[in-house]
């Protein structure tokens, strides 16, 4: 994790809110056996986005819930299903997509409180597990497909599902890809790869492919990189998910800032909101809570 000349600024949280004891479940599942063995999981939050009501979404994995959090934090229910939810997102019409681990790519229809299937598969061959999406202004749909890849396993993929149903595989060696941003311009992907402890960079050329795919910037831990943002200056937020902090980059790949979690250390995905779009919202998934950072200062 590198600076040049001046060490990263340290920007403090608060809670603004965690999941109500009246939705925490103490009991076992199948996802909290084999990614949290042996943890108690009550909850475990994650893909935070705003409507353009100022409603914050927000996903519980092992449940298959989707919550909505009211502007005065009141917690809705929304939804709730066989799938485990990872990813969500909110276009600029309205639509709500998941990225979701059994079954591929979801829409969430709100009013009616259901989940129904987009994407479930490539070629008649499912996918390894989907983990979070990035909507362009045009709607073109980039999503990970992370699996159980890593190290010892790098063929997790990058996908990007065009608005004519055209799907492109732009990477096919991910280790263990997760969340994903395009840059302010729209000409460059970043795409956390979590098992490397990276961010990796990939431009892209005039047919739509990716090229001279490259790491962004390197960090450290038992877990790495998770969800990501990049607010209009291109300064890239990245949430680390098991060293309490959001890491935010310069467009060089400086890191400038650490945004700390007064919760616990699983800062796993973020969203920018509030009316100047000056505030960080991250999902501390081992809590269950939702933090809020003062991101104004960084000019």
């Amino acid at each position: 994790m590198m600076y040049l000349e001046t060490p990263p600024k340290l920007i403090p949280t608060e809670i603004f809110s965690a999941v109500p004891a009246e939705f925490r479940r103490k009991v076992a599942t199948e996802w909290a056996d084999a990614n949290r063995p042996g943890a108690p999981t009550d909850c475990f939050i994650e893909g935070p986005s705003f409507d353009a009501s100022g409603n914050l979404y927000i996903v519980d994995i092992p449940f298959g819930r989707i919550f909505r959090i009211a502007p005065d934090k009141t917690w809705s229910l929304i939804a709730e299903y066989d799938g485990w939810p990872n990813g969500l997102k909110i276009d600029r019409t309205g639509r709500i997509l998941i990225a979701d681990y059994r079954y591929g790519l979801m829409e969430l229809d709100a009013k009616a409180g259901k989940v129904t299937p987009l994407l479930r598969s490539r070629n008649s061959e499912s996918f390894r597990g989907c983990n979070d999406l990035h909507i362009a202004s045009n709607g073109d749909v980039y999503f990970t497909d992370q699996g159980q890849t890593g190290l010892h396993d790098p063929t997790g993929r990058v996908y990007r599902l065009r608005t004519n149903g055209q799907l492109d595989c732009l990477i096919d060696t991910g280790i263990s890809p997760n969340g994903l941003v395009l840059d302010p311009h729209e000409a460059v992907l970043f795409v956390a790869m979590t098992r490397d402890n990276a961010v990796w960079r990939a431009p892209f050329m005039k047919d739509g492919s990716v090229s001279k795919v490259g790491r962004f910037c390197s960090l450290f831990g038992p877990s790495g990189p998770d969800g990501m943002t990049m607010d209009k200056a291109g300064r890239l937020f990245v949430a680390h998910a098991s060293l309490g902090h959001v890491f935010v980059f310069a467009p060089n790949g400086e890191c400038i800032a650490r945004i700390k979690s007064c919760a616990g250390q699983s800062c796993t995905n973020v969203a920018i909101g509030g009316e100047k779009r000056d505030r960080l919202y991250i999902t501390e998934s081992v809590t269950g809570s939702v933090l809020v950072a003062d991101i104004s200062g960084l000019g």
